[in-house]
């Protein structure tokens, strides 16, 4: 049995070729797709052409497809390769992560920018504290956050986002990471003059108010209608905005009632009154996210305990 080294990754070749295919192939056809072109894929691997090419032809050979074929001057990828594309580059980078020695996490050295996907409202609730606490242990690290205006998943599968909060949905990806930060629950908000600070607030009283529907989607139902419909009511939504803390700007300045999670906008929430909703309407748990290519990393990981010792202290005096 010997050692076969490639530009990137060791395997040991299996006694019986015929039967194993080599895995050194795997990095060979990572770079052949990411590259689509043998020439580069050569330059990139420190190949001559002609070796480039008869490894083509063993991985043509393997998996039973051409991989690679003539469209004019250039190669496009069969339907095969473009389905290979992404599991082998996950199989090589994991390789290399195994192999990688372990690195001692410096933080005070730490040059790095982490880009966060998050709604308006995390960033202004926990941001101010994980900003803080970020920069106190390493004053080279800096947090980008975006916006989230849906749930997804191709960022953080793309390496553009290195993390994500949210409510996992059907549309989140399977091999995505999750790790519940914590629970919600929705509350009504409305200003200090507003006549729902005095008086029990019934179902009744709630629904006959003006009211302010949070929807990414715009759309003007949801589990709060629900819930009063069950109870022959209809609240009446002026507006539609995206975001809680848009929903509590425009409460704060009129007479309109806005429902928002009451964890999530702790913050934002300071100098209203807040209530409970007179309906009964189901938790939510919001989450944090990011793409197993991450998982080992020890800077990420760092970052990852962070954010959950700000939203366990959030939940803690909520």
């Amino acid at each position: 049995m010997t050692w076969r080294k490639t530009q990137h990754l060791h395997f040991i070749d299996a006694p019986d070729a015929m039967s194993t295919p080599d895995l050194n192939l795997l990095v060979t056809l990572d770079v052949l797709l990411a590259e689509g072109s043998v020439a580069r894929a050569a330059r990139r691997l420190r190949l001559s052409p002609s070796a480039m090419s008869r490894a083509l032809a063993r991985l043509r050979e393997t998996t039973g497809d051409p991989l690679l074929v003539r469209a004019g001057r250039g190669l496009v990828p069969t339907p095969r390769a473009i389905e290979l594309r992404e599991r082998v580059g996950q199989l090589v980078q994991d390789a290399e992560a195994v192999l990688r020695p372990v690195e001692a996490l410096r933080l005070a050295q730490l040059v790095r920018t982490f880009t966060l996907r998050t709604s308006e409202g995390f960033v202004e609730n926990f941001g101010p504290e994980l900003i803080a606490r970020v920069g106190a242990e390493a004053p080279g690290v800096r947090l980008c956050f975006v916006q989230k205006p849906d749930k997804d998943s191709t960022p953080l599968r793309d390496g553009i986002v290195d993390l994500e909060t949210g409510v996992v949905g059907k549309t989140t990806a399977p091999e995505l990471r999750v790790q519940a930060l914590f629970r919600d629950r929705f509350v009504g908000v409305v200003h200090r003059d507003h006549p729902l600070n005095q008086g029990e607030i019934t179902p009744a009283r709630y629904a006959a108010g003006r009211h302010i529907c949070v929807s990414r989607q715009g759309l003007r139902r949801g589990p709060i209608d629900e819930a009063l419909s069950a109870l022959g009511l209809e609240r009446e939504i002026v507006t539609i905005v995206g975001g809680f803390s848009t929903a509590l700007a425009l409460a704060r300045a009129s007479d309109l009632i806005a429902s928002v999670p009451a964890r999530h906008t702790g913050n934002l929430r300071a100098g209203m009154h807040s209530f409970p909703l007179p309906v009964s309407t189901p938790e939510i748990t919001v989450s944090l996210l990011w793409h197993p290519r991450l998982d080992a990393d020890p800077a990420h990981h760092w970052l990852r305990g962070h954010v959950r010792a700000v939203c366990a202290g959030a939940s803690a005096n909520a």
